[in-house]
């Protein structure tokens, strides 16, 4: 490991330990175990990234460490977001690596790609970056929640957004998942979509967290109709998936 990914990694933990309340020394040493090196704090500190209270065993970021910091966990989650999403691949697979390496210019277009997630696929926060303040002010993006569809609109889910992990897997068995086409059947009392050949009956929270390709904007968005949309499929999680549902 060289001494630039070295001191990135620290600075990736004091991130992680600030979002957790964390603030010892002891936790980073035991967070970075073997990898933990004294000499990289103190060049950490030297530099002004990090501060290090040597009496009270504490030790942070400064306000140039977070600038730092926050960049390279933004990267790291969206490239979390890309490959479990769009390549559909163990978010990890490829991500540790990413932020150390990529034009973080780079990142902004993936970010726009992606449609700006808020989070990660275990439901950590993406730390916003200038696109998606941008694209808080533009007229259309390119990535919507399914409730923005309308009734007999087909779509590709382009990734969900969720931090319940019971919800997820119930989602992915029901084959919503990225790249899957879903088409909108219903919108009240609750949302019904149809989905390689089942309708599937969905609560306003659940119906929300699916974040698919507006229409006719991103790769393949809508384009015909699902495989099985002429196929009456029966209801799945009708209950289950209602507005109280996990």
């Amino acid at each position: 490991m060289n001494n630039k990914r070295e001191r990135e990694e620290v600075l990736e933990t004091l991130w992680h330990m600030k979002e957790r309340g964390q603030a010892s020394v002891e936790v980073l040493q035991q967070i970075q175990g073997q990898d933990f090196t004294p000499a990289i704090l103190a060049g950490l500190v030297t530099d002004g990234l990090a501060d290090h209270d040597r009496n009270a065993g504490t030790v942070g970021l400064t306000s140039e460490g977070e600038t730092y910091a926050r960049k390279l966990v933004r990267a790291h989650r969206l490239a979390e977001r890309l490959t479990h999403d769009v390549l559909g691949r163990d978010s990890e697979s490829g991500a540790c690596e990413f932020e150390h390496i990529v034009n973080m210019d780079l990142v902004d277009s993936i970010c726009t790609l992606l449609g700006h997630p808020r989070e990660c696929p275990h439901g950590m926060p993406i730390p916003e970056g200038e696109c998606c303040r941008l694209s808080m002010t533009s007229a259309e993006t390119t990535v919507v929640p399914l409730t923005q569809l309308q009734v007999g609109q087909d779509a590709r889910v382009a990734y969900v957004q969720c931090a319940d992990d019971r919800r997820m897997h119930k989602l992915e068995d029901l084959l919503i998942r990225p790249g899957a086409v879903i088409r909108l059947h219903q919108v009240y009392p609750s949302f019904v979509v149809e989905c390689e050949g089942a309708s599937i009956a969905l609560g306003q929270d659940v119906a929300s967290s699916i974040r698919v390709w507006r229409p006719s904007a991103g790769p393949h968005a809508g384009e015909g109709r699902s495989p099985h949309a002429g196929r009456r499929g029966k209801f799945r999680f009708g209950r289950r998936w209602g507005r109280h549902g996990v």
